[in-house]
């Protein structure tokens, strides 16, 4: 050992032997007899002994309690703090190497904290997430995985941390897919379904270094619901290719009839052009719709006027009476109580005009349709509408309001139905912030209820 310390044992070692070098020293020169010489020498080397021990003694209970403190300094690094925070500067090279350690505990301490800080940041960010992440060692065994994942592979464990993935996800596709990544360090990407339920997942996985080596991390992204768009945008497509294949086929074979000579038929040529007519109109009619559909989907229909309930059904009553005597139809009037509502009149009377041709069509000869407007114990406004047609079976009763979709397609052709009706009116209702019901027994009749927020006709809400 050297520096300050080693001096301060060297000055201490030196001044004592001085110190007992002068005792004999001054013991020898007196005129002493030679036995109490030798009792004065070794009471001189006997308290130079005591004072060595001494020495030793304070020199070394000093060093233990340093040692100590800087042994608890450095157990302090990971986690709490030292005993002496501070310690005092003695000039000595255990003093610089406990302030030293003191001030790498400081540091440590602020590492470990923000350590601990971004961790439970990026846990946090980790589970609250929509997609699924997934990571693995590079034995395949889960080091992490969110809420989100453990929902998607219905896992009803208790600790998914440190099984294999097979126990957690049961998919092999993705299992070999993480093999893959840790084989080749390349990402990967992969569409798989959940076991069990009906979701569609996308997964992307990626490398990983991990403290014991190469891993993989996997982020699921459901796409379940892009999937059923693509599907509805593609059944769209078709539907609308199909209505119109129908009425153009028709328009250009009569045409071409007419062309190739039936023009001079004076007892057909009439019936022909009325025949492209038809099915022109029909044309017009799902355009009409389809802009319709269009209009309240991208909100351009946004107007909001004070709605009298009474005034609309009165209307669509009135609209549809000629046709109702055509069919042998008896239109009902019930109660109507004077009540109001927002939104757009032009499209709620078209929502129920729709109700009510639907009702008169799709019912027999001495029929019924019944209509009334009450406010329920709710304080909405409930229109209901009742016939006492053809009914609508249990199986097609929750796809009634798709586009195009018909119970009866012979029927609905025949009556000159577009198939967007109801979902018209389903969308005219969803925007004034209302709901449609339908009830049916099939070969009974069908019941169909409209409920609305109601309005004072001052023009305030009823909440």
């Amino acid at each position: 050992m050297t520096g300050s310390l080693f001096r301060r044992l060297l000055m201490g070692a030196l001044a004592l032997l001085a110190a007992t070098l002068l005792a004999a020293d001054y013991t020898l020169t007196r005129p002493l007899a030679p036995a109490e010489i030798r009792e004065r020498i070794l009471l001189i080397f006997a308290a130079s002994l005591l004072a060595a021990f001494g020495i030793v003694f304070f020199v070394s209970r000093s060093l233990t309690g340093r040692i100590r403190r800087l042994k608890l300094l450095a157990e302090s690094f990971p986690g709490g703090k030292s005993a002496d925070p501070e310690p005092a500067d003695r000039g000595d090279e255990l003093s610089r190497l406990e302030r030293s350690l003191a001030g790498v505990a400081v540091e440590t301490q602020k590492l470990v904290d923000n350590l601990r800080y971004e961790s439970a940041r990026r846990e946090a960010i980790l589970s609250s997430m929509t997609e699924g992440v997934l990571a693995v060692d590079r034995d395949l065994r889960i080091t992490f995985c969110n809420r989100s994942l453990l929902r998607a592979a219905d896992f009803r464990g208790v600790r998914p941390e440190g099984r294999f993935v097979l126990e957690v996800v049961r998919d092999p596709d993705l299992r070999q897919m993480l093999a893959d990544v840790l084989a080749t360090g390349e990402p990967r990407k992969l569409r798989l379904k959940a076991a069990g339920t009906a979701r569609t997942f996308e997964a992307q996985a990626a490398p990983l270094d991990t403290p014991t080596g190469r891993g993989a991390i996997a982020i699921l992204h459901d796409i379940t619901d892009l999937e059923r768009l693509e599907q509805v945008r593609k059944d769209f497509v078709a539907n609308v290719s199909h209505e119109f294949r129908t009425p153009l086929s028709g328009i250009i074979g009569y045409a071409d009839t007419l062309l190739d000579g039936a023009l001079q038929d004076a007892a057909n040529n009439r019936r022909f052009v009325e025949i492209i007519r038809a099915n022109a109109v029909r044309l017009s009619n799902i355009a009409a719709d389809l802009l319709i559909l269009s209009e309240l989907e991208s909100g351009a229909d946004a107007e909001t006027d004070l709605i009298s309930i009474r005034g609309v059904i009165d209307g669509a009553l009135a609209t549809v009476a000629a046709e109702a005597r055509a069919r042998e139809v008896n239109l009902i009037r019930e109660e109507v109580e004077n009540l109001f509502v927002h939104g757009a009149r032009l499209r709620l009377e078209q929502a129920i005009l729709n109700l009510l041709a639907n009702a008169i069509k799709f019912n027999r000869s001495g029929g019924e349709v019944r209509i009334r407007a009450a406010r329920d114990g709710e304080g909405r406004v409930t229109i209901r509408i009742a016939d006492t047609g053809i009914g609508i079976l249990s199986q097609d009763l929750p796809r009634i309001f798709e586009r195009f979709y018909r119970v009866d397609k012979a029927r609905s052709r025949e009556v000159g139905g577009t198939g967007l009706g109801l979902s018209i009116v389903k969308h005219v209702i969803e925007r004034m912030n209302g709901a449609i019901q339908v009830e049916s027994q099939f070969g009974r009749g069908t019941v169909f209820t409209v409920s609305l927020p109601a309005a004072d006709p001052d023009g305030q809400s009823i909440r």
